[in-house]
Formats: structure tokens, C-alpha cells, sequence
């Protein structure tokens, strides 16, 4: 399997959306979202499943894949295309023997060392943060800052994910190359289609026909 190389990730928890999470869902894959990471880390095994067979169906009819934060069974029973994994979580190897080679499996790094050692485990992608200050992970730390997550990009043998405080205010301060792994901005929005499209623009390189001068403004 290819390693997926997102543009943007909608990283959905329900208690973080304005609007009904399925609407969130359809205006950020309609503003170019293109991976949805299913994100319930205070919900039991049942429930993360109940709703993720919801959710799993609405990306299949939108056509973008679905990913599991950090529960390989419910990814295994949806029939995801991804799981998502952090430091004190399974180790991607252990979950490559459980899930083959049919499924993507993201871990998150949280330094150059960890970024590095990426590919080593096994893992088709990697989440790298906080890059910019977040209250939505605790003990997220420190950010890390766009410096550090160019730093990153430079050694990680893996396509990477920016993720931790993201809006389109500073989106693109993350270096070229790299996706976004959103989930305040989005969730929380009152449009998510326009808040997507504002996320996506940022990582379009500038017109070659764009007067420098910022003329028209």
C-alpha cells in the first residue's frame, strides 16, 4: 500500500463540533479535507464503534478514507483504512503483524529523534507536534514550533502530518510538503467548508502571476 500523503486531515471528536459532526464532516471533505481521523479518546470501545460504523459509511460516500485514533479493534471491525497511533500506544510494529499490509498506520512524534525513527517502526506516516500552542491534546507540551517541523521534514522518511494548533491564520508558516492534521478549526467552525478551503490554499504554492507588491488589497 502507498504511504498516503494528505493535504489536510479533519481529526473529528464530537464534543469539539458547533455544528452536527456529520455536517462538519461533509463541508471540510467539500473544502478539500481529504482523510478523516476518527478521534473519541473519552468514549467506550461500543460507542467509538457504534459511531464510527456511522462515520465510515459517510466517507465511503464522499470517498475519502476513514482513520482510528489509537483503537486497533474498532479499525479492525469498520474496516478502516488507517489507525493512528501515539507514543504510549501499541507499537506500529506490533500493530503491523495484527493488521497487515492493507492498512495505513500514522504515529505520533513529537521530536527530530521520534521523526527519525519513524519508518523504523513500521509506520506509513507520522504526526508531528504541537507546532503551534493547542488545549486540545492535554499534556501536549510545549510547541514545537515551524523551525523544528522543518527540521523534521528533513529527516523523517515518512510523508508527515503538522499538527497542534493549526488555523488558517498560520497554516502557512507549515513548511511545503507537509500536511495538516486539524481539529479545533475545523470542528468548531461555523464553516468548515470555508475554513478547509482557507487551509488548503496554504499549501498551493503563490501565483506566478501574483503582483508582489500586494496590489489590488
Amino acid at each position: 500500500m502507498e504511504p498516503p500523503r494528505f493535504q489536510l486531515c479533519l481529526v473529528l471528536t464530537r464534543s469539539l463540533c458547533r455544528r452536527p459532526p456529520e455536517e462538519v464532516v461533509e463541508g471540510a471533505v467539500a473544502g478539500g479535507a481529504d482523510a478523516v481521523q476518527l478521534r473519541e479518546k473519552e468514549e467506550t470501545p461500543a460507542g467509538r464503534y457504534a459511531w464510527g460504523r456511522r462515520l465510515q459509511a459517510l466517507c465511503r460516500r464522499l470517498g475519502v478514507p476513514l482513520i482510528v485514533n489509537d483503537d486497533l479493534e474498532v479499525a479492525v471491525a469498520l474496516g478502516a483504512e488507517g489507525l493512528h497511533l501515539g507514543q504510549e500506544d501499541l507499537h506500529p510494529a506490533d500493530a503491523r503483524l495484527l493488521l497487515g499490509q492493507e492498512r495505513w498506520i500514522g504515529w505520533s512524534t513529537h521530536d527530530l529523534e521520534q521523526a527519525e525513527e519513524a519508518a523504523e517502526t513500521g509506520a506509513d506516516y507520522a504526526g508531528f507536534g504541537p507546532v503551534f500552542a493547542t488545549g486540545t491534546k492535554a499534556g501536549a507540551g510545549r510547541p514545537r514550533g515551524p523551525q523544528a517541523l522543518l527540521a523534521a521534514r528533513a529527516v523523517a522518511r515518512v510523508p508527515l502530518l503538522a499538527i497542534g494548533g493549526i488555523r488558517p491564520g498560520n497554516a502557512g508558516l507549515v513548511p511545503r510538503g507537509v500536511g495538516l492534521a486539524v481539529s479545533s478549526a475545523l470542528c468548531a467552525a461555523e464553516d468548515p467548508e470555508a475554513v478547509a478551503r482557507a487551509l488548503c490554499a496554504s499549501r498551493e504554492p503563490p501565483s506566478p502571476h501574483a503582483d508582489p507588491r500586494g496590489a489590488g488589497r
